[in-house]
């Protein structure tokens, strides 16, 4: 099995003919059903179908992989590419809370993998460092929620997930089990500290379901999410978040509540704009490549036992 025949195979499936497949590639038409023949004869099983021209199961299985071990041929690329970066090479990754939940640590593993060389050093971010931790140079990469809205950021969507509120155990609201936007909108939330971006503030409070109403506001001033769950337990305040905090944070007095009818939300993981540090591309290329699979039906934690 070669990178070649791989190459061809995805650019057929992507294109939805050889021939366009063949034009992408800058490759005769013949060349490419050469390959894509050859990878079915040595493997043993057909990997498209022909009219139309459509991957079989085991096309897709095939599909996952190549994808993978295409873009570890782009990082290794990169890294052979520029050899002045030396030995001492550290790429700050930020994190907010919990992430992008599980596929966050699957995507810093595999890059630690792909690229042994380089050493990672974890930031934990508070809320109000949603952007300016890249703005400022602190990190390199930052997992974060909401997408920023700044022209000065690149950002890519990891998850998307539906909306909870964090509240007291003994409140009304935990023992509805479920509520809707409209029951939540009143709640006392916990505030924020000056510099905090508008748009956190905006996905805190579910200020785009307001009318423009402020929200009422808690007496305690949150940073992190223990500071929420802090206020939450006590009764004073709530947060919210995505369905995911709740598998990372168990905090004893506090419930998670679904809001059935809030618009779901997306975690990004965020870049500068036009970063040249091949690390940085590197990261960001095997983030995309485990999203994909994801998609596709693989666990974040089979994906990254899997060596690029």
């Amino acid at each position: 099995m070669e990178l070649r025949q791989l190459r061809s195979l995805l650019a057929v499936v992507e294109e939805g003919r050889f021939a366009l497949a063949a034009r992408r590639l800058y490759l005769s038409p013949a060349a490419v059903t050469t390959h894509v023949a050859q990878l079915e004869r040595e493997l043993g099983v057909v990997l498209l179908e022909r009219h139309p021209v459509l991957p079989t199961a085991a096309g897709r299985r095939l599909i996952r992989h190549a994808r993978t071990m295409l873009d570890a041929e782009q990082v290794a690329i990169d890294e052979i590419a520029d050899p002045g970066r030396g030995e001492d090479r550290v790429l700050r990754v930020g994190v907010m809370a919990h992430g992008s939940a599980e596929i966050t640590p699957a995507i810093i593993d595999v890059f630690a993998r792909a690229r042994p060389r380089v050493r990672l050093s974890i930031v934990g971010l508070t809320f109000r460092e949603h952007v300016t931790a890249l703005l400022d140079h602190r990190v390199d990469v930052a997992f974060v929620r909401p997408a920023p809205q700044d022209d000065r950021l690149d950002s890519e969507v990891l998850t998307t997930e539906s909306r909870i509120v964090v509240v007291s155990a003994n409140s009304a609201i935990a023992e509805a089990g479920t509520v809707r936007v409209a029951d939540v909108l009143d709640l006392p939330y916990v505030d924020l500290p000056p510099g905090t971006m508008p748009r956190f503030a905006d996905f805190l409070y579910f200020n785009g379901l307001r009318n423009g109403e402020r929200p009422r506001l808690a007496p305690d001033v949150a940073l992190t999410p223990h500071e929420v769950l802090t206020s939450a337990a006590l009764g004073r305040g709530a947060g919210s978040s995505l369905r995911s905090f709740e598998r990372y944070y168990r905090w004893p007095g506090t419930a998670c509540v679904p809001v059935s009818d809030a618009p779901a939300e997306s975690s990004v993981l965020t870049v500068r704009r036009d970063d040249p540090n091949p690390d940085v591309r590197g990261f960001r290329s095997i983030a995309a490549t485990l999203v994909r699979s994801v998609a596709e039906g693989l666990s974040p934690e089979s994906v990254s036992r899997k060596r690029p």
